[in-house]
């Protein structure tokens, strides 16, 4: 039955759908539907078999791994909302200021700690293009230089846990979202590291793209050893007791989100930032994003099983599993294929797309338990590139909306290609020291 052509001409048809501009969920939805139809009429399967859909959402639905996304999103929107993440960003910058590039390693620094305390990409990135750009600029800083490592940053909410794409691939590959999260927090921490060394290197080669903030503005500063402790330990706190319960094994991923929802929005009315909304906007962006994902998850689900009905899984499998090279040929036409796609769609609409087609390739070539944790982690990486390469990076989109008119659009994209070609480094070197 795999040898009909409805399999392959619904994954075409899909794509095509989607480089449209129609939206993801509704293309999943609305493909499955059609498809469905003509799989009853050739006698692919009968109408019972669609009407185990309503089953397998509330299957799905039901799974207690995705209900730690809202509680992320919710964390990381918080931060952002009451402007914790902001006093950070203000009080960092002053602590790197005097040195050349210093308020670039700031960014680096703050969007990792953002990454760990939100998880959450548009949140880092909208804060730190609203606080530290109009700062580089007034000390003048190259815009290629500023709007790459903002954007750059502020994916690091991608890799480095709590990150919500680690639950959603978790989820995808049937592996622990702890495990996931323990995998990636070394090669999340590395790739800032190598953010940082490529600003060091700019700022020393080139001064001129990274001048240093003059000493008397730092001395105007008061206090400024006590506004760090102030700043910095209450999200490192937080960090500690999301991540720490979950690696100890004391609270579930879950458990841990609520956790840091609560934590968050504690910190927030300590430091009187609940008023003016932020409370509300964090519910009304925490319930806007899981919609998405919600719509998401439904459509692919209709989608696989229409696909799975059409013995399409059978022809995707067969098609992965006898490349030439075996597991290298499968990783690297897995990474090509997330990489170029990531220009086109985001990474939800990725992880939902294209890894249940991708995991039972991996799994039949051997790459299991241990090994799955390493293979979710490296798309995970390729899929952070999603977020910085045109024409539909997302941070790029986050960092024109709040970035001045007075910096062109052009300078948004050339300053992400030396981090994308920072990634890409980083994520071949991740591939190539694991033994498959």
């Amino acid at each position: 039955m795999h040898d009909e052509p409805l399999g392959p001409l619904m994954f075409v048809v899909l794509f095509l759908l989607i480089f449209a501009g129609y939206p993801v969920a509704f293309c999943l939805g609305g493909v499955a539907l059609i498809f469905g139809v003509l799989g009853i009429l050739g006698g692919y399967f009968d109408v019972a078999y669609l009407q185990l859909f309503p089953e397998r959402v509330f299957g799905v639905a039901s799974n207690p791994v995705l209900l730690a996304i809202p509680y992320f999103i919710f964390m990381g929107t918080m931060l952002e909302r009451s402007r914790l993440a902001e006093d950070l960003l203000r009080t960092i910058g002053l602590v790197f200021g005097p040195l050349r590039g210093g308020l670039a390693l700031a960014v680096v620094l703050v969007g990792a700690l953002l990454a760990a305390a939100t998880g959450v990409v548009g949140a880092s990135v909208v804060a730190m293009g609203l606080i530290s750009l109009p700062i580089m600029q007034r000390y003048g800083y190259d815009a290629r230089l500023s709007c790459g490592v903002i954007c750059a940053a502020g994916t690091l909410g991608q890799v480095i846990p709590p990150s919500v794409v680690l639950v959603v691939l978790a989820d995808q590959l049937g592996q622990s979202v702890g495990e996931l999260f323990l995998g990636a927090l070394v090669p999340g921490l590395c790739l800032a590291g190598a953010y940082a060394v490529y600003v060091a290197v700019v700022a020393w080669r080139m001064p001129q793209r990274a001048p240093a903030i003059p000493a008397e503005e730092r001395q105007r500063v008061e206090g400024l050893g006590s506004q760090v402790l102030k700043v910095m330990v209450p999200p490192l706190l937080l960090i500690l007791v999301v991540l720490g319960s979950i690696f100890a094994g004391i609270a579930t991923p879950t458990e841990a989100g609520a956790l840091g929802a609560l934590g968050a929005t504690l910190l927030a009315a300590l430091n009187g930032r609940l008023k003016d909304g932020a409370l509300r906007g964090t519910m009304d962006a925490t319930l806007r994003i899981t919609c998405m994902v919600v719509f998401l998850l439904i459509g692919s689900t209709a989608f696989a099983m229409v696909f799975r009905g059409l013995s399409g899984d059978v022809w995707i499998e067969d098609l992965l599993t006898n490349l030439p090279g075996g597991k290298v040929g499968l990783l690297v036409v897995a990474n090509l294929a997330v990489f170029v796609l990531g220009f086109f769609i985001d990474f939800f609409e990725i992880a939902f797309i294209v890894l249940p087609l991708l995991a039972p390739a991996a799994m039949a070539l051997g790459i299991r338990d241990e090994k799955m944790v390493w293979f979710g982690v490296m798309l995970a990486m390729n899929m952070q590139t999603s977020f910085l390469t045109p024409p539909f990076g997302f941070s790029l989109f986050y960092l024109r909306g709040v970035a001045p008119r007075s910096i062109p659009t052009t300078a948004l994209y050339r300053g992400a290609v030396p981090f994308i070609a920072i990634q890409l480094v980083a994520l071949t070197v991740y591939t190539l020291t694991r033994d498959w």
